[in-house]
Formats: C-alpha cells, sequence, structure tokens
C-alpha cells in the first residue's frame, strides 16, 4: 500500500521527534536537532493541507499534473475511441455479419484492457511521485512544525487531515489548528514565491488529481441472428 501525505507526515515528524529526544545522548551532528516541544497545549494540523498549500507544494504538485497531462489526454482519447466502438456495435451490430461482429467486439475487449492497465500504470506511477513530492517536502517542513511546538508551549501534535471516524480526530476547533501558521513560517523559510493566482481564488491548494480513470465497462451486446 503507497504511503498517504498524512502517513508520511507521522514518520518523519516521528523520527524527528525521536531524534529531539536523543538529542543529548546523540553523537554530534552537524545540524542541531529540534527542540522537543515539551508545553501542556494541544494543536491539530491538517498536514496534507499543509504541505499541499505551501508556495513549495503548490509549485511542484502543480508542475507534476503537468507532466502527467499528456498521459491523461492519450486515456481520455482512447476512452473516447472504445465509446465510440460501442456506439457503433450497439448501432450496427445487428446488420453485421458475424465475422465483422466477432471483430469488432474483440476490439472493443482489446482496448479496453489498454485502457484498464495503462490508466492502472499511470495512476501508480503518479501517486508514487506524489509521494515523493510529500517526502520531500515534509523533511524540511517537519523542523519548522517542531519548533512552532516548542516555541508556543505545545505538548501534543494531531492530525486531522483524515475526518473521524478514519482519522483520530474527532473535533477540533479554530483555535488548535496551527496549519496556517506553520505553512506561513514554512513559506517565509523556503524562500519559494507564491505561486500566480488565476480567477481569483484563494486558499490552500489540494493536492493534485491523479490522471483520471475513465469508464471502460464494456457492454454486453443483446443477442442477435448475424445477417450472412
Amino acid at each position: 500500500m503507497k504511503r498517504t501525505f498524512a502517513s508520511i507526515a507521522l514518520l518523519v515528524l516521528g523520527s524527528m521527534a525521536a531524534f529531539a529526544q536523543a538529542g543529548s545522548t546523540a553523537p554530534a551532528a552537524t545540524t542541531a536537532p529540534a527542540a522537543l516541544p515539551t508545553g501542556s497545549k494541544v494543536a491539530v494540523i491538517a498536514m496534507q493541507d499543509a504541505i499541499a498549500g505551501s508556495n513549495e507544494g503548490q509549485r511542484d504538485l502543480e508542475a507534476l499534473a503537468k507532466k502527467f497531462e499528456p498521459r491523461r489526454l492519450e486515456l481520455q482519447k482512447l476512452n473516447t475511441d472504445i465509446e465510440d466502438l460501442k456506439k457503433q456495435l450497439s448501432t450496427q451490430g445487428d446488420k453485421m455479419n458475424a465475422d465483422a461482429h466477432e471483430s469488432l467486439v474483440k476490439s472493443i475487449e482489446s482496448k479496453t484492457k489498454t485502457l484498464q492497465r495503462s490508466a492502472e500504470d499511470a495512476q501508480n506511477e503518479f501517486q508514487q511521485q506524489q509521494n515523493e513530492v510529500a517526502q520531500r517536502i515534509m523533511q524540511k517542513l517537519a523542523p519548522v512544525v517542531m519548533k512552532y511546538l516548542a516555541d508556543n508551549g505545545y505538548g501534543l501534535l494531531l492530525d486531522n487531515s483524515t475526518p473521524w471516524p478514519q482519522g483520530p480526530v474527532v473535533f477540533g476547533g479554530p483555535a488548535f489548528d496551527i496549519t496556517k501558521p506553520v505553512v506561513d513560517a514554512y513559506n517565509t523559510q523556503s524562500g519559494v514565491a507564491a505561486p500566480a493566482r488565476t480567477g481569483g481564488t484563494t486558499g490552500a491548494a489540494k493536492p493534485a488529481n491523479t490522471p483520471a480513470r475513465p469508464a471502460t465497462t464494456t457492454p454486453k451486446p443483446a443477442p442477435t441472428t448475424p445477417k450472412q
């Protein structure tokens, strides 16, 4: 199973916390470990939104979406070709001889299998590269999160990227949410400029969508008596 943004975040933050806690006994390192939060306040963060909504995340995920755009258009064209063949089978199937009918059905089945394989490969490749982007950003975002917690008296952080009951947070009010200040701090540190806005949209960007998987169900033509 591929790691999601949330699982990547938990892994990196957990490693950061363990490293900070062991800082006093660990060998000297070139980079000082992040301060271990010791406060008593509780915070929640939408880690997936923090990664995807940062200037760097928006830039890199948009670039990834553009990279896969030709693949998406290719799948879309193949899906359109299949739909056209299905319409031909539906409207002309009872007028075809047995060989032509069988050839058309086999063509639809073959193209459908190709589409299913290609769509699955594209989706898996996209997800893998999306996770690589998330992991790379999270490695740099984690120290910012830890510093923010330590500087502001927090001792417990919960990720509310996934709604309850799949996620751990039943409810977390705005007063507990540190997503925006953490993203603002990371944007300042990264030095990546905010992407140009189009259409007046505001707010954190969501992760780029995976290549669409077109409908690929082959209809079962009604039994007909082929004309010779």
